[in-house]
């Protein structure tokens, strides 16, 4: 028996002498600003966020990952894009994974967290485990967390309280403490949606109803106790589909080599994809807004692209989009 197994706490004294992490002090205006640059009509989140960082990362001794967060509403509201630009913002490598791929039970757990000696794979570490052990402030994007097997949401549960995950081909534990994990769901859209009108200006409220919601919709207690924040997103309306819908243009324009005029974008196409969008209700996401652009914009800028336009102003013309070659 080693003499600190004897004679003292081995594990407590072992964990204390694990290095702690440095305080790390940000502008949170600064970042809140990037983020509401970049991600449309959500303000308020891109605020309480960019605070929520700040003081997770002053912290010396933390124990757990910087910060937990559940991003919650409807589809195209901007969820699994504001945790890209997260990324982004603090220079944190992204670790993007679609949750809808873990479904099954024990195949989801070994390919995220690796498979025990003795099974097929155990030579190698999971997908999760891999990147952090090789990228430890990495923020971990969950997207559509609810889809997966209740057996991944289980092994979550160390890395997000005791601020470590095992990796099962040789039992090593991963720290967390230094990442940032972000959660997605399109669970209880139109439930979340009443409470945040009903509770706007009682955050404990909130989220006591929010709790109660989403494990209505399969969210388990165990799960929602360790999420840090709970953010409702709003979804997109008016103006603000409008913007998206605009710098999707320009991106689809840029793709295609071009460049757009400013001002070049003819008011009446913009209306007509709001009216698109709304027509689909709570279930449209910024994916359909994309297909519509498409089938709207594609063929007429790949026209004016094999004219040898460089700059383009795009028109409607009886409910035609038409590429005209800017001066």
């Amino acid at each position: 028996m080693d003499v600190l197994d004897r004679l003292t706490n081995r594990s407590e004294l072992e964990q204390r002498l694990q290095p702690q992490a440095d305080a790390v002090f940000i502008d949170a205006e600064a970042l809140s600003q990037t983020l509401k640059s970049q991600v449309i009509g959500q303000d308020a989140i891109c605020e309480e966020l960019a605070a929520q960082i700040r003081r997770r990362l002053a912290l010396q001794q933390r124990g757990k990952p910087i910060g937990v967060f559940l991003f919650a509403g409807p589809p195209g509201a901007g969820k699994t894009y504001l945790g890209k630009v997260l990324a982004d913002a603090l220079g944190r490598k992204l670790v993007h994974l679609d949750m809808t791929q873990y479904s099954s039970g024990g195949y989801a757990a070994t390919s995220l967290f690796g498979s025990p000696k003795g099974y097929v794979g155990s030579d190698s570490y999971g997908k999760l485990t891999s990147a952090l052990r090789d990228t430890p402030n990495a923020l971990v994007l969950l997207d559509e967390f609810e889809k997966a097997h209740a057996n991944v949401h289980k092994n979550f549960l160390t890395a997000w309280n005791d601020g470590f995950i095992t990796e099962a081909s040789n039992e090593s534990h991963i720290s967390t403490t230094a990442a940032i994990f972000v959660l997605t769901t399109n669970a209880a859209v139109d439930a979340l949606a009443s409470i945040k009108r009903d509770y706007a200006h009682n955050p404990d409220d909130m989220r006591s109803h929010a709790d109660t919601a989403l494990r209505s919709a399969g969210f388990a207690p165990e799960v929602l106790n360790r999420i840090d924040r709970i953010f409702i997103f709003e979804p997109l309306e008016g103006l603000d589909i409008a913007r998206v819908a605009a710098l999707e243009i320009e991106r689809m324009i840029k793709g295609y080599g071009l460049s757009i005029k400013e001002g070049g974008i003819d008011p009446q196409i913009l209306l007509d994809l709001i009216a698109r969008q709304k027509k689909l209700g709570n279930a449209a996401s910024s994916r359909d807004l994309v297909r519509a652009i498409e089938e709207s914009v594609a063929d007429s800028l790949i026209d004016a692209k094999q004219r040898g336009a460089q700059s383009v102003s795009l028109v409607d013309e009886s409910g035609r989009v038409t590429a005209r070659v800017a001066n």
